[in-house]
């Protein structure tokens, strides 16, 4: 359907109410003691006039006797995880005007004095209302590009909260411990992370959302006792508008499993919140109504440092004795290359990670995932060939089923990779310099066993001898550096940041 059809029949979307549920939970004293397994949260939601959603959340085997929590702490964190099912429910009908009921944009936290822990919430609406609308804005860039929205007329949408009546006073309690969380996807980057703490000897709790077997595999040859497992349900309504032609596109994944990770480190008393999102993903893909649009943009260090602001104003404020939670990504001074040589170090892991993500789809429900490699996608041939320097070549082929190189249908997705056709692909591959450079160290590598043993060259790696790389005169000099490099910008705690080098020498 137009959007612009959608938005005028469609003119208001809700955040009506949050709930949650414990079995035997018991508020006391304005503190909660919950004694059950699984906390069940849901989000109640309606685009006007017609049009309801309630998706639900579920954070299994939570701790039997829960009471370190304030309630309106918690719920205050369960609040904002409802903001953050915001984009995936909008964007059916990109309202105009997106209505927050569910409480109010406008809950900063401050010490009352400089030497107390007692915290004054104070009203600030403004400041969070323009910082959710960055978020959509920069976070949906994909989604408007690619259903040719036009998202920077001055009146596209508009935020409105209702302002509190009264202030709050709230205590929030000390988190000084060395515990690290640590999402685990599908993929080799949070593999080492988990493999990099656990030898530094880091206090490691696993963290995974609607975990995919390659996730559970990886968490298991981790060693992750206990993992902490959270379930994401979809209301079914959404996918059923999606098959009715209401619009779908990509939304800001990696920021939902900011605020999630919040959540779930405050129930299980996580200090640190050690995220694997690398320096590749800074790079834009395109450029679209003059603002440049990144399909990794909330896994950027951009958003990392406005997650971090926001989280420590309204979401988790310090208190006086350096307690409060820490969000960073351990892997932010690297490329993906770079942590790709650092994965080839854990052979265990290469018959346990997947990342395509061909492999996870459903188109809306439709049909099953395949759930493995599809080795005829960009993020695909990125993975195949950063790892190509590190891996034995049949050893790569026993992952994907095929030498990628091979593959003259994937010509058109490498020209891409490495800026040569159209744009890097709206995938969570690596810049486009880092893709040049892992195609040199590739052929580089092939070239010496051509040589050895008097083989010839895959179709690709041929290609970018005869076509690419006379355009390119310093790509050794340029990979040498690339492979060296350390990005410090980045907001890992010095021991963590130590860790890191040190796996480098």
């Amino acid at each position: 359907m137009q959007y612009k059809e959608l938005r005028e029949k469609y003119p208001k979307f809700v955040y009506e109410k949050y709930s949650y549920r414990i079995s035997g939970a018991k508020p006391r004293s304005g503190r909660a003691t919950f004694s059950g397994n699984n906390l069940e949260i849901f989000f109640d939601f309606l685009i006007e006039p017609d049009i309801k959603f309630q998706p639900k959340i579920v954070i299994e085997n939570i701790p039997q006797k829960l009471s370190i929590l304030d309630i309106d702490r918690f719920e205050n964190l369960i609040f904002h995880l409802g903001l953050m099912e915001i984009p995936s429910y909008w964007k059916a009908t990109c309202s105009p005007e997106i209505l927050i009921k569910a409480g109010p944009l406008s809950m900063k936290a401050s010490p009352s004095s400089p030497s107390s822990t007692n915290l004054r919430f104070v009203s600030i609406n403004k400041e969070q209302i323009d910082w959710w609308k960055d978020l959509i804005i920069k976070g949906m860039g994909q989604f408007f590009y690619e259903n040719k929205i036009n998202f920077t007329h001055p009146n596209f949408f508009k935020i409105i909260s209702p302002t509190p009546e009264q202030n709050w006073s709230r205590t929030v309690l000390d988190q000084s411990n060395d515990k690290v969380l640590v999402p685990v996807g599908g993929g080799k980057d949070s593999v080492v992370t988990l493999e990099l703490l656990k030898k530094a000897g880091k206090q490691i709790r696993c963290f995974s959302l609607n975990p995919t077997e390659a996730a559970l595999k990886i968490m298991k040859l981790a060693g992750c006792k206990r993992p902490l497992i959270v379930r994401r349900e979809i209301d079914e309504k959404l996918l059923e508008l999606n098959r009715q032609g209401f619009l779908n596109g990509h939304t800001p994944f990696s920021a939902y499993l900011a605020f999630l990770s919040v959540l779930v480190a405050t129930i299980f008393g996580q200090r640190y919140i050690a995220f694997s999102n690398e320096r590749s993903s800074n790079e834009g893909n395109v450029k679209y109504l003059g603002k440049v649009i990144n399909h990794q943009w909330s896994k950027s260090f951009e958003f990392e440092q406005k997650f971090r602001k926001y989280s420590k104003k309204y979401l988790t404020p310090s208190p006086k004795f350096g307690g409060g939670l820490e969000y960073f990504s351990f892997l932010r001074p690297l490329y993906e290359i770079q942590i790709a040589k650092l994965f080839s170090k854990y052979p265990k892991y290469f018959n346990a990670f997947l990342s395509c993500n061909v492999a996870y789809q459903t188109v809306s429900g439709t049909k099953l995932p395949a759930k493995k490699w599809c080795g005829n996608c960009s993020k695909c041939l990125f993975v195949f060939t950063i790892l190509y320097p590190f891996v034995e070549e049949k050893k790569l082929i026993k992952i994907w089923g095929r030498n990628l190189f091979e593959n003259k249908n994937l010509l058109p997705i490498m020209q891409e990779l490495i800026g040569e056709r159209k744009f890097k692909p709206f995938e969570c591959v690596g810049t486009e310099k880092e893709s040049l450079i892992a195609f040199y160290l590739s052929w580089k590598k092939a070239k010496s066993g051509q040589e050895l043993f008097l083989t010839k060259l895959p179709f690709l790696l041929r290609y970018f001898e005869e076509k690419i790389m006379p355009k390119y005169l310093n790509l050794e000099k340029e990979s040498k550096k690339l492979m060296s490099s350390w990005n410090a910008q980045n907001n890992s705690p010095k021991d963590f940041e130590k860790i890191l080098k040190t796996s480098l020498l």
